[in-house]
């Protein structure tokens, strides 16, 4: 069964779907970059049920993922659809410590998400913004403000718990 007969079969639950995919990413009968190279050509829903998938098998093993990845990834936090902007964070957040040297772009584009209105969407951005937080690179002397910054202006306290516990862990 290919991706595209998986996703078009109306039995099959869309969660059900993700954990297939996942699962054949975690095998390898799937390569991420032949996941990549068809979410791009589809629409934002099913690119979010690509990207789901991803979360999922880079949660387990995160070693799987590619540098192709990682970039789909920061892009896709650009999109419209809420549910990409959130997975991708979140594979972001599961994948940054293999990619330090490309987290600039993934930091820009996290923090415009801090500010959106979805709740969700501004955890899974602090999240993200949290792990690259814990990799102490040269860019956490500005993100640390940045961090604080939201923080006193972040109205939940699930999404400030999670910046805290990031600053927590640098010992501040």
């Amino acid at each position: 069964m290919t991706i595209e007969d998986l996703l078009k079969d109306k039995e099959i639950k869309s969660k059900e779907k993700t954990t297939i995919i996942s699962g054949w990413l975690l095998e390898k009968s799937l390569l991420v970059d032949e996941l990549i190279a068809f979410a791009e050509l589809q629409k934002d829903a099913t690119k979010a049920t690509c990207m789901e998938a991803a979360e999922y098998a880079t949660k387990e093993n995160p070693t799987i993922s590619t540098e192709s990845l990682f970039d789909f990834a920061c892009a896709s936090l650009t999109q419209k659809a809420a549910k990409l902007k959130w997975e991708s964070a979140k594979v972001i957040g599961n994948i940054a410590f293999l990619y330090p040297d490309k987290i600039k772009n993934a930091i820009q584009n996290l923090i415009e998400n801090t500010n959106h209105e979805g709740t969700v969407v501004r955890w899974s951005a602090a999240f993200a913004l949290g792990e690259i937080l814990k990799l102490q690179t040269n860019h956490n002397v500005d993100l640390l403000k940045i961090i604080e910054t939201i923080c006193e202006s972040e109205e939940k306290n699930s999404i400030k718990k999670i910046y805290t516990a990031a600053i927590k862990k640098l010992g501040k």
